[in-house]
């Protein structure tokens, strides 16, 4: 690879790392474009041109021309979270066998013994990360059987961690807490969750995750925004297997509802799951209620008095029924 080739190689780089589209001068509209390290600038190398200045190298500090060399130099490790408490993330393996394989020596044993004792005292030094890391446990199995994402994981443990500071946890179990940190990462992320559906995860009861989390929002200064039918829409319409069309179609019924004032006060999910059982009835994709209430986690009465009242407040015409 010839100087040039490289020079210009680079400055496709940089480009790209800057998200930039321009691979031609303004100026003449010549592609050979030069990058001086010295004073952070992109110049046109026929004209003179500076097409960009006071730019910043986001790259490595190192420099690789070949893919082996740039395999061989790239760096790798464990992303930077949040999630988990701020102290080693290492462990200590309890078996007597090194990488090999091989049958370490009884001094080399005594040894590791001793590192490890040493390093359970240095992962875990007070009790507040005793007990952070034990929410950290219980806010992993609730994402798992959530399926909540990664970045809702990570908010709610800095709720958790906002309220143990302020000694909001003490008194109170660290599933009852965790749950609601949980619910308002939910609430606040537009994450179609329910407060049953995450208590019903917890051995703490519905009352006290409840109870939590409004202590939560009331002490921790979250603000929560009020829950929207529409976001339950995506998540109950993905259950039952319905159309693209059909969601969009019961999307454009609680904006009807909304406009209208019929959402205030509303169970957003029964509200959503009326909507549903609209637009699959307008749409040909036939469910029963029994199903749509199944899937939205609410009662029959509740989708079939939400139903009554969409159809004949937004005196909407449905498709007579096949018998």
């Amino acid at each position: 690879m010839s100087e040039d080739e490289i020079r210009k190689r680079r400055v496709e780089d940089l480009l790209e790392a800057y998200d930039n589209t321009i691979l031609r001068c303004p100026h003449c509209g010549s592609d050979k474009l030069i990058y001086d390290y010295t004073r952070g600038e992109i110049v046109c190398a026929v004209c003179g041109y500076v097409i960009s200045e006071r730019e910043i190298d986001r790259g490595p500090e190192w420099r690789a021309f070949t893919a082996e060399e740039r395999e061989r130099r790239s760096r790798v490790g464990a992303p930077i979270s949040r999630y988990g408490p701020d102290s080693l993330s290492t462990d200590i393996d309890w078996r007597s066998k090194d990488a090999a394989g091989r049958e370490i020596g009884l001094r080399k044993k005594i040894e590791m013994l001793r590192l490890r004792k040493w390093h359970v005292r240095a992962r875990v030094q007070s009790s507040l990360e005793r007990n952070l890391s034990q929410a950290a446990i219980e806010l992993e199995r609730l994402g798992a059987q959530l399926g909540l994402p990664k970045r809702v994981l990570e908010r709610a443990l800095e709720i958790y961690r906002k309220a143990l500071e302020t000694s909001l946890v003490r008194g109170r179990s660290i599933e009852s807490v965790m749950a609601a940190a949980v619910y308002a990462t939910c609430r606040e992320m537009k994450i179609p969750r329910t407060l049953d559906e995450i208590a019903k995860y917890t051995r703490a009861g519905r009352k006290d995750v409840a109870r939590c989390y409004r202590l939560l929002v009331r002490e921790a200064a979250i603000k929560v925004p009020l829950p929207n039918a529409i976001d339950f829409v995506p998540r109950i319409g993905a259950i039952l297997n319905l159309s693209a069309s059909t969601i969009r179609r019961a999307i454009d019924i609680l904006k009807q509802a909304q406009k209208m004032g019929l959402t205030a006060g509303k169970d957003p999910a029964g509200l959503a799951a009326a909507a549903i059982y609209i637009a699959a009835m307008m749409q040909g994709e036939m469910r029963t209620q029994k199903e749509v209430a199944r899937a939205a986690q609410v009662t029959e009465v509740t989708v079939r008095n939400r139903y009554k009242e969409l159809v004949k407040k937004l005196n909407i015409k449905l498709p007579l029924k096949k018998s």
